[in-house]
């Protein structure tokens, strides 16, 4: 269970909530606020549409989590707002509602039109309110109502708002406010610390939220592995989606880690030092860094340990990856996904690694960033192929 502080109809509010309950379910169970109602639940008729920090919304596809901080407003918030009332008497002089299951919805977008448009023009009302689905009317008396209101406000003097009160680019919630709750979660509260030290010019020691480990094979001497793992520019040459952003040092290492996750780019800006122990050739590095667009944070540590194979002539790399992440980003990544997608990054930085070593050019001029469905396709290729071999093996035991 996540605690979701926000602002809802202008009340603080801060409620338990699993991570994936979306915006709509929340407002509905949580607040009883009921006039939000839920139809196709993809995003498609509009019926769920709220303002998420004054932008119209789909609340069945907006997740409760990614609106800590926001200021929300459901149907009931709008009672008392100019513009609704406006519209609601044209709702009911124009007949533009019959079983009224969509219409809280369509008020909160045609306010919004209300607010932007220059002009009742028929063609910009009908496009704006396309996304609002009514099996009803018909829509000649909703697009009647909406000309109707923007005509008598126009007629008072009253300009269209630029923007409808969008202040940033972005989808909505975006720009959302900071939380004003008085006590961060242990997780927000310790990155925060961390982020102000790591400002200060220190990279803090942590306690990793989650660990996996990995290992790998390079068919190189321990000690070449191991002066290896000093270049510090050449190793972040082999991490996909990691860039330097300053000539680095043992103590301070600036640099980008860019993620892509489907629709999302995360580019997570900070900062590592690099430990190292030539007596028991093992190392790690520890760093910290923020994502600014998606409000995420993440502080992590990569532990290595290298093995002699083959008399020498081999090494072994036993790797242990610990990370601790916060914010929008981390009610995305399922912990059985983060463990394939992690196998798949390590092959392609051993690879990298192995290139470098080599002395072959390497696979990609500068670093790529890390694209989610490329990296997925693979973790579906590993996992239907581990599925097909239990049960071809299952057979073949029967038999």
């Amino acid at each position: 269970m996540n605690t979701i502080a926000l602002h809802v109809n202008r009340r603080a509010v801060e409620v338990s909530a699993e991570p994936r309950t979306s915006l709509a379910d929340f407002v509905r169970d949580k607040l009883d606020l009921t006039g939000t109602h839920l139809g196709c639940e993809h995003g498609v008729c509009g019926a769920c549409t709220v303002l998420l920090d004054g932008v119209p919304a789909r609340s069945c596809i907006t997740y409760a989590v990614a609106c800590e901080g926001a200021d929300v407003t459901t149907i009931e918030g709008l009672d008392e707002d100019e513009v609704t009332t406006e519209l609601r008497a044209a709702f009911t002089r124009e007949h533009a509602l019959q079983c009224g299951y969509c219409t809280p919805g369509m008020l909160v977008s045609a306010r919004d039109l209300v607010l932007r448009l220059p002009d009742a023009d028929e063609r910009r009302i009908r496009v704006g309110l396309s996304g609002n689905l009514c099996r009803c009317t018909g829509y000649v008396g909703i697009v009647r109502a909406v000309q109707s209101v923007i005509e008598a406000r126009r007629a008072r003097n009253i300009a269209p708002q630029t923007g409808g009160g969008r202040t940033s680019l972005g989808p909505a919630g975006s720009g959302r406010a900071t939380s004003d709750r008085s006590e961060p979660q242990p997780a927000r509260q310790a990155l925060a610390a961390a982020s102000d030290r790591a400002a200060a010019g220190t990279i803090p020691d942590f306690t990793p939220a989650t660990i996996l480990d990995q290992r790998f094979t390079l068919p190189h001497p321990p000690a070449k592995v191991f002066a290896m793992f000093d270049d510090i520019a050449g190793i972040a040459a082999c991490l996909p989606g990691v860039s330097l952003t300053a000539p680095p040092r043992p103590e301070r290492v600036g640099g980008v880690i860019r993620v892509r996750l489907g629709p999302i780019a995360a580019s997570f800006e900070g900062a590592a030092r690099v430990e190292r122990d030539p007596a028991t050739l093992s190392g790690r590095i520890i760093g910290i860094g923020t994502d600014q667009r998606s409000h995420s944070a993440t502080q992590g540590e990569i532990r290595y340990r290298l093995i002699p194979l083959e008399g020498g002539t081999a090494t072994a790399v036993e790797l242990s990856i610990g990370y601790t992440l916060t914010g929008m980003l981390a009610q995305i990544g399922r912990p059985g996904l983060v463990r394939d997608l992690a196998r798949r990054l390590v092959a392609e930085f051993a690879a990298n690694l192995d290139r470098h070593m080599s002395g072959a050019p390497s696979a990609q001029a500068a670093p790529a960033e890390l694209s989610f469905w490329s990296l997925a396709s693979d973790v579906l290729r590993a996992r239907l192929a581990r599925i097909l071999g239990r049960v071809f093996t299952g057979k073949g035991g029967a038999e």
